[in-house]
């Protein structure tokens, strides 16, 4: 038995060293502003991948109406255009603004346009889908999904075609916000 506590310490420490990572990784918002998870503290961060140019695109307003009805308790969604996926989000970053905003009056921050695969995957994506990541595998389209902590662990991912308002999404949000 007293083999099983330092384990399940070492994992504990991981995890938050984990969590730590994921915290002071830098990404730009579109406008060029440095930031990190780290301004999050304290909140429930969904982080999702997004593209104007997709079949999936209309998640914008299920993100939107996401984020409008939790943003009181505590939570946060980011949206980092990727144009990875069969050139779906080609736009410079004013262009995604526009249309975030004309077509689904996106009020959620939107980020600068990064890579969430391959060589040139970004850090913030190699700590959640990374081979060491937290949930290793991949992300397989546009409007994939990652769930963040109030503490900045990674704590949940669903898959593109996992809408926002589904119930799986929304039970995690509630669970992680807690109150």
């Amino acid at each position: 038995m007293s083999f099983f506590k330092p384990l399940a310490a070492a994992v504990t420490l991981a995890a938050s060293v984990r969590a730590a990572d994921l915290q002071t990784i830098p990404f730009k918002d579109m406008d060029g502003k440095d930031h990190t998870l780290a301004e999050y503290q304290g909140k429930v961060v969904l982080i999702v991948n997004v593209a104007s140019k997709c079949g999936l695109t209309p998640q914008y307003k299920a993100l939107e109406d996401l984020y409008l009805k939790y943003k009181d308790r505590g939570l946060v969604v980011l949206g980092f255009p990727c144009n990875d996926f069969a050139g779906q989000e080609p736009g410079n970053n004013e262009e995604i603004k526009e249309f975030c905003k004309t077509r689904y009056d996106v009020t959620f921050p939107l980020m600068d346009k990064l890579h969430v695969k391959d060589s040139g995957q970004h850090a913030l994506y190699a700590a959640l889908s990374g081979k060491n990541g937290a949930f290793p595998g991949d992300v397989k389209w546009n409007f994939g999904k990652f769930l963040v902590s109030r503490e900045g662990k990674a704590i949940a991912r669903f898959e593109p075609r996992t809408t926002p308002d589904s119930p799986e999404v929304t039970a995690a949000i509630e669970k992680a916000l807690g109150n």
